[in-house]
Parts: C-alpha cells; sequence; structure tokens
C-alpha cells in the first residue's frame, strides 16, 4: 500500500497563504506577550496569576508563587519561552518544537484558569468560557500547523530542510 504524502505542489497558494498566515500571526501573539513582559516597567512577574490558580494543579502552582528563586525562574522561563516561541513561528524557522512547546505552555496556562463551571475565579480572565477558551482555541490551531509543513513551503525551514537534503544526498 503506497503513502499519501503531500508535496508543496498539492498546496493551493490560498492554503499556503492561510496556513502561513495562521503561522506567523500566532507566532506574533507569543512574541508580543514576551516582549511586553520583558519590558514591564518595575517587572513583569507570574506570581498573581500562581497564586490565584484554580485548576487541579493550583497547589502546585501556588507553591511556585511563594518561593521567590522559583519564582524568578518560572517567570524568566515563561518570558524567554514566549519570545522564542513567538521568534520560531513568525520566522518559520525550527517550528516543529516550538509548536510543541507553544502548546505545552498553552495547555499550562488553560489548566491553570479551567473554564469549568465548578472553578470560582477571583481575578478577571480573558476569553473564558465554559469549557472552551483562547488557550484551548490557540492549542488547536496549533495542532493543525503542527500537522501541515507550513514553514518548510513559506519560511526559514524551507531554505534548511532544502539545504540538508542537497548535502544528504551529495554524501
Amino acid at each position: 500500500m503506497e503513502k499519501n504524502i503531500k508535496t508543496i505542489a498539492d498546496y493551493s497558494s490560498w492554503q499556503i497563504f492561510s496556513l502561513t498566515s495562521l503561522r506567523v500571526l500566532i507566532g506574533w501573539h507569543f512574541l508580543y506577550e514576551g516582549l511586553v513582559k520583558l519590558y514591564t516597567p518595575g517587572g513583569w512577574s507570574a506570581e498573581l496569576f500562581l497564586s490565584n490558580s484554580v485548576g487541579p494543579f493550583a497547589s502546585f502552582l501556588k507553591v511556585l508563587s511563594v518561593n521567590q528563586t522559583i519564582l524568578m525562574f518560572v517567570n524568566q522561563a515563561n518570558i524567554w519561552g514566549l519570545i522564542a516561541i513567538g521568534l520560531s513561528l513568525f520566522l518559520g524557522i525550527f517550528t516543529k518544537p516550538f509548536k510543541i512547546a507553544a502548546m505545552v505552555l498553552l495547555f499550562l496556562y488553560y489548566i491553570a484558569y479551567p473554564p469549568f463551571a465548578f472553578y470560582t475565579v477571583s481575578l478577571p480572565v480573558e476569553g473564558s468560557y465554559w469549557i472552551v477558551n483562547k488557550n484551548l482555541i490557540e492549542i488547536a490551531a496549533l495542532l493543525v500547523l503542527f500537522l501541515f509543513p507550513t514553514s518548510q513551503i513559506s519560511g526559514i525551514d524551507r531554505y534548511l530542510i532544502s539545504g540538508w537534503e542537497k548535502k544528504k544526498n551529495v554524501g
């Protein structure tokens, strides 16, 4: 039985444009969020987010907010993770692992404040609806992007992969 493997030629220009636009827009969102946190006057902290979490891992997240050394690490990991993911998706470079990282990070945000009726949230949570919220929607969009080789079609990965293929065929 032969596998049905799609190549760049199998996608219409509108499909490529749509998938690339989605990747770039999500990349911009991550990059923007990271840069805002990096350049917040007086410094940004996840302390309030962690200390008010209500999800199934709330007790663990609250412990992270109390220890200043751990909190400093969480803050830096969040800021630089957002920036790295954003740059990767925006430019289309090394996107496969960064799409996975983005989905994991969004899932952590999702379970910290799950949009379920039995959780009471004391902080206003943007875009939180019953079961589905903006984090879950962005996870789904990233899954679609993960399943389609958008950066291999219209990103820096396109040039890296074609270079690797040429070296592999020569060697």
